[in-house]
């Protein structure tokens, strides 16, 4: 289990450093990020092997349930990564109105976010048992504090 926080905490060293890439290092081409982006999605994946500790019967049934979870996944932090976009091009001269619509915008992702867990739990329960359930939503949980606290130590406040 120790080494499965390790490779947590690893993973999401990395995921930080793959939302702040994106969102910060326009100029690379995008086909890096893309390589990048599956590394990290296998790397993600093991330390989820690893926590879960899945039987082989469970095994058959959570990863297509997960991997559809982390396409999903993938569009939401996509979105996100716009917002963050749009943001840091309005910063030099956010107006009130620009600051309204990006709140707005950063609300309904939180608020999609929350519907996406809740959206996926029934499928989850349906392939795995209860306790297992919940090691993964702590994993997930960890692995999206790890990247929400390096993107809020970067991100500005509003002028």
């Amino acid at each position: 289990m120790r080494h499965a926080l390790r490779g947590l905490f690893a993973l999401g060293s990395a995921l930080v450093c793959l939302v702040g890439g994106v969102a910060l290092a326009q100029d690379k081409p995008a086909d890096n990020m893309d390589v990048l982006r599956e590394k990290l999605r296998a790397d993600k994946k093991a330390v989820v092997a690893s926590v879960l500790e899945l039987t082989e019967g469970e095994a058959k049934g959570f990863w297509p349930v997960y991997n559809a979870y982390q396409s999903d996944m993938v569009a939401h932090y996509d979105r996100l990564l716009k917002l963050l976009d749009t943001y840091a091009k309005s910063y030099e001269a956010l107006t009130d109105e620009a600051a309204t619509s990006l709140l707005k915008q950063y609300l309904a992702l939180e608020r999609d976010h929350v519907a996406l867990l809740t959206a996926y739990l029934p499928r989850f329960q349906k392939v795995l048992p209860a306790k297992k359930v919940a090691k993964l939503y702590q994993v997930e949980n960890k692995a999206r504090a790890l990247v929400n606290y390096e993107l809020a130590r970067g991100i500005p406040l509003a002028k």
